[in-house]
């Protein structure tokens, strides 16, 4: 079985949630016997993960929009501008012995690729990353790209490859969480809505890669750590965590946050240096720039950490949650949709509100002050992942999704 997996992005130097995800669901495809051909856009280097054992195809994109800077148009990209492509349809036209198209993006490369999977007559799955319905305002205005400078001319596309109706078009949608699914269902009835959660390969996280982490970071040596993993953009809202670093550092000296991730706002990340220097707090701050996922140093760093912290303003899953608890540590979380389905509180991890810091300082409190509390909190969230959010698990759920479909498409034109 050959499948078409379309992203919007897979570029190394700005590495996120969503490609750990897909990556380590085509790694587990493949070992389903699905074969998985990957496009996704040409990138500066021109460079694929050297770690993903399966056809990648790049195709050229372009940001149709007038007026904008250089700068914006790398923002624009960044956090899911609506691109377009002439190559992609040809490309995928193309492609030999293909049996179905999944996309991993919406807008206007996802309506080329449904486009294509109409034409041929295959079945389409899309996948909703990011949010499409369970998304803040904030984080829609980002989404919609309202906030570049430049006049948008690319909607005529979008009219004509029907990017609006993505989600009518698609045979089966697989959303992150219950709240997404629950809101397409009601605006789309009868479409087939499944919650296919993100999967993590466990027995990477079993290994001890502590020694990794000390060598590269000698600054988390003794040091109670606080980590934070994701992509430097204010949606990620580390801002809010480094405002909270001088109450943290009162109450426990040694704590040591560490901010690991891809910087995909310019004038984002360079705030953040600003606000540590301001703050007088670079001595309790580490910020370690992108580690592609499955880097000994990032395992070590999870190992290493006290807690994982995801101050996130919307997180429609929250894979970096798994990951803490893969490597064995406590996760503490704003209360976004993906985290509050993951998280029992108090039970797995600790919830707050990013209205409510107090609670925010309570549950590191607890956390650094009480090992014992700190370890079966840990535990309790290990064990949830490893009951359910195992990679190959969740690969043999989208395989078994795919047949139906393929059988499914195939029925009426066998029975005829």
């Amino acid at each position: 079985m050959r499948v078409i997996h379309l992203l919007r992005k897979y570029d190394p130097a700005e590495w996120g949630g969503t490609e750990t995800a897909v990556q380590r669901l085509l790694e587990g495809l493949r070992q389903q016997g699905v074969t998985p051909v990957m496009y996704c856009p040409q990138v500066n280097d021109n460079g694929a993960r050297a770690d993903f054992n399966g056809d990648i195809k790049r195709f050229k994109t372009w940001v149709p929009a007038w007026g904008m800077s250089r700068q914006e148009k790398r923002q624009y990209i960044s956090v899911g501008g609506n691109l377009m492509s002439f190559d992609l349809l040809p490309a995928m036209w193309r492609e030999p012995d293909i049996a179905l198209v999944h996309t991993h993006t919406l807008g206007r490369l996802g309506g080329i690729a449904s486009a294509v999977a109409r034409g041929r007559r295959l079945p389409f799955v899309v996948s909703i990353h990011g949010g499409l319905l369970d998304v803040s305002p904030a984080v829609r205005t980002t989404f919609d790209g309202a906030a570049h400078s430049g006049f948008e001319w690319g909607k005529i596309f979008g009219l004509l490859l029907q990017s609006r109706r993505l989600i009518q078009h698609a045979d089966a949608v697989l959303a992150c969480n219950l709240t997404e699914a629950e809101l397409l269902r009601k605006k789309h009835p009868g479409k087939r809505i499944d919650i296919q959660a993100h999967g993590i390969p466990l027995e990477m996280y079993r290994q001890d890669h502590r020694a990794a982490a000390r060598e590269a970071y000698r600054q988390i040596r003794d040091r109670d750590v606080l980590l934070s993993v994701g992509r430097i953009d204010p949606v990620k809202n580390q801002a809010w965590l480094i405002r909270q670093a001088p109450g943290i550092v009162r109450n426990h000296p040694e704590a040591l946050l560490v901010l690991v991730g891809a910087c995909t706002h310019e004038a984002y990340g360079q705030s953040l240096e600003r606000q540590v220097r301001d703050l007088g707090i670079s001595d309790h701050v580490l910020i370690t720039g992108g580690l592609p996922q499955g880097d000994p140093r990032l395992i070590g760093l999870f190992q290493e950490a006290r807690a994982v912290v995801l101050p996130s303003i919307s997180e429609t899953f929250g894979l970096v949650l798994l990951e803490g608890w893969a490597a064995g540590t406590t996760v503490i979380s704003s209360r976004t949709s993906g985290a509050s389905a993951l998280i029992k509180h108090g039970e797995n991890g600790w919830l707050f509100d990013l209205s409510d810091p107090r609670a925010f300082h309570q549950a590191v409190s607890q956390t650094l002050l009480n090992p014992g509390l700190r370890t079966r909190l840990a535990e309790s969230g290990r064990q949830l992942a490893t009951s359910e959010y195992d990679v190959r698990s969740v690969a043999r759920r989208v395989k078994q999704l795919y047949e139906e479909l393929i059988e499914a498409k195939h029925a009426p034109r066998h029975s005829t």
